[in-house]
């Protein structure tokens, strides 16, 4: 399947993280209300400056609660359906049930999934920061290049953002073994590939700034003047405009990227050897690479048969010997 069209017939995860953006705008200006009400009763400035720092603690723990947690399994189904439609060209007929089918059979709870997740991008930050001094020490010695360092420091974090997603959707289409294990193989298969990779990331970024960039303006415009027709604070139209720009990109521009660098990675893998000493060297660099592969290795000879079809990835029924979505024989997978 192309890019276009895994984009389009996953579009479903991207209209539920914008549900879930907008409802944490949502709340953010109810409870805005609610504690600017508060204040005005007061009749005091002291206690208007109270409320607005209680209204920004506030929306950021409703923010962890509801992107941090809610967002990543919605991420992770998202992640798993794509990996799935990259190896069989097929995208289950209901994406979000089999996704999450996929996760609870993969990782079992989502403790799981976010020990996992903070292991792969932890071992995956190693090697930015790595690259990151590879290019400091380019550059370092040429004056007025601090410009340049920060560009590419920039490109580096917005391309590797994504890389810990590639190695989950690596961990969805090698069930046959331990989560960890997959992930660890899943990092080296980066490790190898990480020129083209990063070559590839290089006509994605571009396309985040500018459009990161679009969208917060268009917000600010729109948040802007009503705020100022109705005589409104300008700061918290500006603070809400990067709510409502930041949700757009949380729900189309990163799920555009995301099976972007996905499409890459996964095009890479079935032509790459894994190189066994890259083990070592990752695990002599990166700590969260050595807990990645030691867990890795706990259980490996350890096959659970999966309660969903390994080339569709549709939810299978108990005792069934082909899969009634894509006809795999089941007992040969």
């Amino acid at each position: 399947m192309t890019t276009k069209e895994v984009f389009s017939k996953t579009l479903v995860f991207g209209w539920i993280k914008l549900g879930l953006g907008l409802l944490n705008i949502l709340i953010a200006i109810v409870l805005f209300a609610i504690l600017m009400g508060i204040s005005v009763l007061f009749a005091s400035e002291g206690v208007g400056a109270i409320m607005f720092f209680i209204w920004l603690g506030a929306i950021g723990v409703v923010n962890f609660i509801i992107n941090h947690y809610i967002g990543y399994l919605v991420k992770a189904g998202h992640v798993a359906i794509i990996a799935t439609a990259f190896k069989t060209g097929i995208v289950p007929a209901n994406p979000v049930s089999t996704g999450k089918a996929m996760v609870k059979e993969r990782f079992g709870t989502s403790n799981v999934y976010f020990a996992l997740d903070k292991l792969i991008a932890g071992s995956v930050k190693q090697l930015q920061r790595t690259l990151g001094r590879i290019t400091d020490g380019l550059l370092g010695a040429i004056p007025g290049t601090d410009t340049v360092k920060s560009l590419i420091n920039m490109f580096l974090d917005i391309s590797l953002g994504y890389i810990d997603e590639c190695c989950l959707g690596y961990t969805f289409n090698h069930s046959e073994q331990n989560a960890y294990k997959s992930a660890a193989d899943g990092v080296v298969i980066y490790a190898q590939n990480w020129k083209t990779l990063l070559k590839d990331a290089a006509k994605t970024t571009l396309v985040v700034v500018f459009s990161i960039i679009a969208v917060t303006l268009a917000a600010f415009i729109i948040f802007g003047g009503l705020f100022r027709l109705f005589g409104w604070s300008g700061f918290v139209a500006f603070v809400i405009s990067l709510f409502l720009a930041w949700t757009v990109k949380y729900a189309f521009i990163d799920s555009w990227i995301l099976v972007k660098m996905m499409s890459s990675y996964m095009q890479a893998v079935p032509n790459t050897q894994i190189t066994f000493d890259l083990y070592g060297k990752l695990g002599g660099f990166s700590k969260k690479f050595k807990e990645l592969f030691s867990k890795g290795q706990e259980g490996t000879n350890e096959v659970k048969k999966p309660s969903f079809c390994p080339s569709c990835g549709t939810s299978l029924a108990p005792g069934k010997a082909f899969c009634g979505n894509c006809g795999a024989r089941l007992g040969e997978m």
